[in-house]
């Protein structure tokens, strides 16, 4: 009689287990519906701040949809959202911290690619002139490179390239605002090794021709004429009809605006003479 009764009573146990567990499952079931129902609209109020304008109202709510339900597929998006806003707001310090953030907590989500890129324009966004400090530009640099070496296919690693070939004229920039603050303050080996740095890793700059006139310049004015004709040759050779070669051909030259002067005086002469028979010609 014991043992059935506690056979009994097993069974009793085990369905109210399964009555329970049931429950459960049912009240996890629709507190899910809930968040999912919550999240939703705080996306779609982020949007609607995003189409305003209203970019940090927008971020507020895309990060709210983030943390209501970050099981859900929308977390990482919202996310993404959230740092896109603040991008487009210009605030880029704050994209900067959430960007890092999604790509900590979301390193294999599909969008990886767009939110290293979105990363490198938030540093890009606050380059402002050579003058400034390389960090923002570095950082650009850096994140646009990840781009187009790790994902070459992407819908950004075009853009990413070209972004950097700005990059590398901004740098030779500065590279050659600081070499003629060093020519200012005749300090001329720091600025020779300024000059040789564009030659060496921004050659493909608007500034490689001016970098090797100024390399002639200075190497004659400190009496390394061999040195200065070097350079000469060097920019004879790749650039003949640059203005810097011009203006190289100058240094060793000195009569050469003399002579330029005396062709332009002459030329002018004939043309005022040829102008005088003609109408002399037209008289008779």
């Amino acid at each position: 009689m014991n043992n059935f009764v506690k056979l009994i009573l097993f069974f009793m146990l085990i369905f109210i287990i399964s009555c329970k567990n049931n429950n459960e499952n049912k009240v996890s079931i629709i507190e899910e519906k809930d968040l999912d129902l919550q999240m939703i609209d705080a996306y779609e109020e982020g949007m609607n701040f995003f189409d305003i304008n209203d970019f940090i109202s927008a971020a507020k709510k895309f990060n709210e949809a983030e943390l209501l339900y970050p099981q859900s597929i929308w977390a990482p998006r919202s996310a993404l959202m959230t740092a896109y806003s603040y991008y487009n707001g210009s605030y880029y310090l704050d994209a900067i911290n959430e960007l890092k953030r999604f790509l900590e907590i979301y390193p294999n989500h599909e969008r990886i690619s767009y939110a290293y890129y979105l990363l490198a324009m938030s540093y890009y966004e606050q380059i402002s002139d050579e003058k400034k400090d390389l960090g923002s530009i570095l950082d650009a640099k850096l994140n646009f490179e990840f781009v187009l070496n790790n994902y070459p296919n992407s819908d950004f690693a075009l853009d990413s390239e070209y972004k950097l070939e700005l990059i590398q004229e901004i740098l030779a920039s500065k590279e050659m605002y600081l070499a003629k603050y060093y020519i200012e303050r005749e300090k001329w080996i720091p600025a020779i090794n300024r000059f040789k740095n564009i030659l060496e890793n921004y050659d493909t700059t608007i500034y490689v021709e001016e970098a090797i006139h100024r390399l002639v310049e200075i190497h004659y004015k400190i009496g390394l004429i061999d040195e200065s004709k070097k350079y000469a040759s060097l920019l004879g050779y790749n650039y003949q009809s640059s203005e810097w070669y011009k203006e190289s051909y100058k240094v060793f030259n000195k009569d050469y605006k003399k002579i330029s002067k005396r062709k332009k005086k002459k030329k002018s002469s004939l043309s005022t003479l040829n102008k005088l028979k003609s109408l002399l010609k037209n008289e008779n």
